[in-house]
This record gives C-alpha cells, sequence and structure tokens, in this order.
C-alpha cells in the first residue's frame, strides 16, 4: 500500500476520539469485526484486502497474526476506555479465510474480545469459512470457544461455474461441511452463493439453490457476480476470454432465489439475504445497516463509532509495525455529516424488508418514494401506514429507488 492518504483527516498516534463519539457508544448495539487476510490461493473474482502466500512478502505472518490482532484490541480498549464499557452484541471475523488460522488462535481472539468489553449472554459469533478449511475437529474446536455461527462460502454448486471463479473445493464440500457445523453444535450455518458467472445456466443455479434447500441451513446469502477492475476475472473479459454478465441474466437468477427459498420456508430480510426464521438472521450485518457502531480489527478493517469512521492501513506488515511501535493501525478517518449520515441511511435501510419509516424523508425524497409506490416498486399497504418498503420487483431496483429518495 503506497502511504498516501485517501480522504479523511490524519488519525492521533494513539487512536483517539472524540469526546463526542464515545459518548453513546453501544447506544444502538455494538459489534467487533476482525479481519483475517490471508487465502490459500485467489479466487478470479475478488478484489478484497487479502493475500496469499507469494504475495505477504516480509514482516507478517499467519503464526504471529493473532498476537497483532490482540495488541489492536488492547489498544481499542484503552481508546474506549473512559467512555461506559460497551457489550459486544455481535463478533464478526471475515477475510479471507479466518479458518486458514489455527482454531486456537481464534478461540483466543474472542476470549480477548470478552475480556476486553465483555460478550452479551445471547452474543452473536460468526466465523466465515472455505469450504476446503474446515475439518469435524477444528468445527468442534470452534463452537466450544464461543463462536455460534459460521457463513461458509459455496458460490455454487456447479464445478464449471466453480472452475470459472478459481474456487478450490468440489461441488458437494460446501453442503458437507455445513452438515459437519450442525454437528458440531453452530447454532446457525450461512451458504453464500454467487450467481451471474459467465457460464452458469439456468440449471446449474438451480441445482445449488436445490442443493442449500436440501443442506438444512437456516440462511441463505446469494449476490450477482460483480467484475472488478484489477481482478483476473475482469482480465480474461478483456481479453474476451468470457462474456461480461447479463444483468437481465442477474434479474432472473435472483427471482429464481427467491421463489426457491421462499417455497423452502425462508423470508428475505435484506435484498441479498434470507431466514429461516427471526433468529437466523445475521445481527452482525443488521448493526452495519442500522447505523450501529462497531470496531474492525485487522489491516484494512473499517470502524464506526459515534458518527466517525475509520480505516486501518491494509498491508499485514504496515499493520503489525504500526502497533508493535505502540501506535495505532488506523490509517485515517472522517466524521460523517448529518447529511451523509441521512444518506447513508436511506441507502441501507431500504434495503431491508424492515423498510425505511417516510418520514425521514425530505420533499423531495417523499415526492420519488411516491413514483416508486405508483411505480409498483414499494408496497402499497406499507406505504398507507408510513413506510417504504421494496417490493419484489423493487428489489431488482432498489439501487435506482434509493437514488430517487435522496436529495
Amino acid at each position: 500500500m503506497p502511504g498516501v492518504l485517501p480522504e479523511g483527516e490524519p488519525v492521533p498516534r494513539d487512536g483517539s476520539l472524540p469526546a463526542t463519539a464515545r459518548h453513546a457508544v453501544g447506544a444502538r448495539g455494538f459489534g467487533v469485526y476482525v479481519h483475517v487476510p490471508f487465502c490459500a490461493s485467489r479466487c478470479g473474482y475478488c478484489d478484497f484486502n487479502t493475500y496469499t502466500a507469494a504475495e505477504l512478502g516480509g514482516g507478517a505472518s499467519r503464526e504471529t497474526y493473532a498476537d497483532s490482532v490482540l495488541a489492536e484490541l488492547a489498544l481499542a480498549g484503552r481508546v474506549l476506555g473512559d467512555s461506559p464499557p460497551p457489550r459486544v452484541d455481535t463478533v464478526f471475523v471475515g477475510g479471507g479465510t479466518p479458518t486458514l488460522l489455527p482454531a486456537d488462535d481464534l478461540a483466543r481472539i474472542l476470549d480477548a474480545i470478552d475480556r476486553t468489553w465483555g460478550l452479551a449472554a445471547d452474543a452473536e459469533v460468526t466465523t466465515e469459512a472455505n469450504p476446503e478449511s474446515v475439518t469435524p475437529e477444528s468445527l468442534k474446536t470452534l463452537r466450544a470457544a464461543g463462536y455460534t455461527r459460521i457463513s461458509l462460502g459455496m458460490q455454487s454448486a456447479a464445478p464449471g461455474v466453480l472452475a470459472v471463479l478459481d474456487r478450490r473445493h468440489s461441488a458437494g464440500r460446501a453442503t458437507a461441511a455445513a452438515a459437519e457445523a450442525r454437528d458440531a453444535g453452530f447454532d446457525h450455518v450461512n451458504l453464500d452463493l454467487i450467481y451471474g458467472t459467465p457460464g452458469e445456466t439456468a440449471d446449474d443455479f438451480a441445482a445449488s439453490l436445490a442443493q442449500v434447500v436440501d443442506a438444512g441451513v437456516d440462511h441463505v446469502s446469494a449476490y450477482a457476480l460483480i467484475v472488478e477492475d484489477g481482478t483476473r476475472l475482469a482480465a480474461r473479459m478483456r481479453r474476451g476470454e468470457l462474456p461480461y454478465p447479463s444483468d437481465d441474466v442477474a434479474a432472473d437468477r435472483y427471482l429464481a432465489a427467491e421463489a426457491a427459498l421462499h417455497a423452502a420456508g425462508f423470508s428475505w430480510y435484506e435484498v441479498s439475504n434470507w431466514a429461516r426464521s427471526e433468529a437466523a438472521r445475521c445481527r452482525h450485518n443488521l448493526l452495519y445497516w442500522t447505523g450501529a457502531d462497531w470496531w474492525g480489527l485487522g489491516p484494512g478493517a473499517h470502524s464506526h463509532v459515534g458518527g466517525v469512521r475509520w480505516w486501518n492501513v491494509k498491508h499485514p506488515a504496515g499493520y503489525a509495525e504500526r502497533l508493535a511501535d505502540g501506535a495505532s493501525p488506523a490509517l485515517a478517518r472522517e466524521r460523517l455529516t448529518a447529511d451523509e449520515q441521512h444518506m447513508e441511511d436511506v441507502m441501507l435501510r431500504l434495503r431491508l424488508a424492515s423498510g425505511l419509516p417516510l418520514d425521514v424523508l425530505d420533499e423531495t425524497g417523499r415526492a420519488g418514494a411516491e413514483r416508486a409506490r405508483a411505480g409498483g416498486l414499494l408496497d402499497a399497504d406499507a406505504y398507507a401506514d408510513g413506510w417504504a418498503v421494496l417490493t419484489l420487483r423493487g428489489r431488482l431496483l432498489a439501487d435506482g429507488v434509493v437514488r430517487d429518495l435522496l436529495p
């Protein structure tokens, strides 16, 4: 990562926050995100802040990574020490592939979060995992350590689609890992799908949905493939080796997902997420979507406390070096204005099945909401009750609806 700051103001060496930001920390919920930036190999579509062993370079390693995270956690405890200590409602360990770390390291990190702030009695604790990176034994260790939820990157049941995405696991490994997680005692199991991959047929996606339903999981996430600049997949498309994704195909796949999952007892609660029950919804993501506070640990992790958002240096070596020097790993931060917070509130809450209260919109936004209702993009009954709630067609056009509701 070059040493040029993105837009934002410098962060004090000790990571201290304005008193106004600390004053009501956790009032709308408090979560902890832990970023684990390691992958065994790079998927062709991925532009996340992740590193294979060959890409990592010197100054950082998986073996010492947990200690660096614990150092940032100690700093976080000091920064929020003068505030009423937040209760940790949710923990989410993402990546990368968190389960490339030893299960004992993931257990150490969770124990340190509990000792720093205290886990709520009903805390949701999630780890992401690639299907090939877990075993029945490692899953039992994670469950015994307090992890309650696991999110497995299935992406597809079709071998050809997995090959285009550069996934390493076999077509049946994700559902087998889901069964192992349930056997290990995980309360909630999610499977992630990606649809619209070049070469994927309608039958391929139907088979993926059928496998998900048969796996007995209680949560499903399904996302349209996004081709990011700088990825191997984008390069292949520029060379003409693969066609670009089709918006029409993506819409058809989304409708197929809604039909299959609804028939199997799932309900959507966010545009790309379905759950079998309210208890199965990802509470950590709901914290993000409803403007709560969270501390992000790890290189490249973002945090938000009391209207202040900051982001850490991206490379694991730079991250470790700053912490070893007793400094915050934060690269820069921004203080969100009231207009910026309103914009994000509309963007995120409109994507939820619970919807957005119409009375938070200004005159322009209310006029846009009325047009969306008249066009069948907002539910008429909810609208009559003072709420903007997307219809199924509205979910397909959610970004456009958001634009109409903003000044």
